[in-house]
């Protein structure tokens, strides 16, 4: 299946519009396994086997695996998130940006390697920074669009002279994403919850694109909000939560814990959706 055939059947067999992030940080570990990179892969799956009927996707963060060295624990995460939970996509959370043969080696390592769905770029290079992941069939690409970071506003929030209408830089991106750079129907765009009123914005000039959400939870994105911003019939939204749902709890009841966190989470978007 495409990322979004996965997405749909995830999205409709679970109710949800959760994605939960594997940022995988071992100081925050419950007691058992705190400290030790060696458990990254252990607790990561005990995540996932605790929530994957909860979720529309999953999306580990490539940063917390590599600064641990960890990548073979990444690979093995992986083939644990094909085999027990196959039809949920997994986003790879990379934020690549490079162009020519070096994107197609990031291409590759994502697509290849480690076997995602879809990957996050950053699109401040160009269409040719993006093109080679668009050349798998079917895997998805999501651009840094508005993001949550106080600091987007330094690049994201400026306006364009030189196009036509002035817009954001932001709104420019989405107009690409929605128009001449999609051109096989595999771009989505990442827009932070800690701005619904840009959520609401890009999604007026990206209607049909999935929108990548996150900031709900430990960033203090508001879950309704974010939900009535972007969520449309046509226009998917993927909502993600990482530490509120990981670092539930530093006992050993940890999954269980990230579970409740995660159903919480779940409903509460659900509960938003327009009727």
């Amino acid at each position: 299946m495409t990322f979004l055939d996965m997405l749909h059947t995830a999205s409709t067999r679970n109710s949800s519009l959760l994605c939960v992030g594997l940022d995988p940080e071992p100081t925050r570990f419950p007691a058992q396994m705190q400290g030790n990179p060696r458990k990254i892969y252990d607790f990561c799956a005990a995540i996932v086997d605790a929530t994957a009927d909860l979720v529309c996707a999953f999306k580990p963060q490539i940063a917390y695996f590599a600064a641990h060295g960890a990548e073979d624990q990444l690979e093995r995460l992986m083939q644990h998130l094909r085999a027990n939970a196959p039809e949920v996509p997994v986003i790879l959370d990379a934020k690549r940006g490079d162009i020519g043969s070096t994107a197609e080696q990031y291409a590759k390592e994502a697509f290849e390697r480690y076997g995602a769905d879809a990957v996050t770029l950053s699109p401040f290079m160009g269409f040719d920074s993006v093109e080679p992941y668009l050349q798998y069939p079917g895997k998805g690409a999501f651009l840094l669009c508005r993001t949550s970071n106080p600091g987007g506003d330094d690049l994201q929030n400026q306006r364009l002279a030189s196009v036509d209408g002035q817009p954001l830089l932001y709104e420019h991106i989405a107009r690409l994403a929605q128009g001449p750079w999609n051109k096989n129907g595999q771009l989505g765009l990442v827009v932070g919850a800690t701005y619904p009123a840009e959520i609401e914005r890009v999604r007026a000039l990206a209607p049909t694109v999935p929108l990548l959400i996150p900031g709900v939870g430990a960033q203090g994105g508001d879950a309704a909000a974010t939900v009535k911003a972007g969520w449309r019939p046509d226009g998917p939204i993927i909502v993600n939560s990482s530490r509120a749902i990981l670092y539930a709890s530093n006992g050993t009841d940890f999954a269980a814990a990230a579970r409740r966190e995660a159903l919480k989470t779940r409903d509460m978007l659900q509960a938003a959706r327009p009727l």
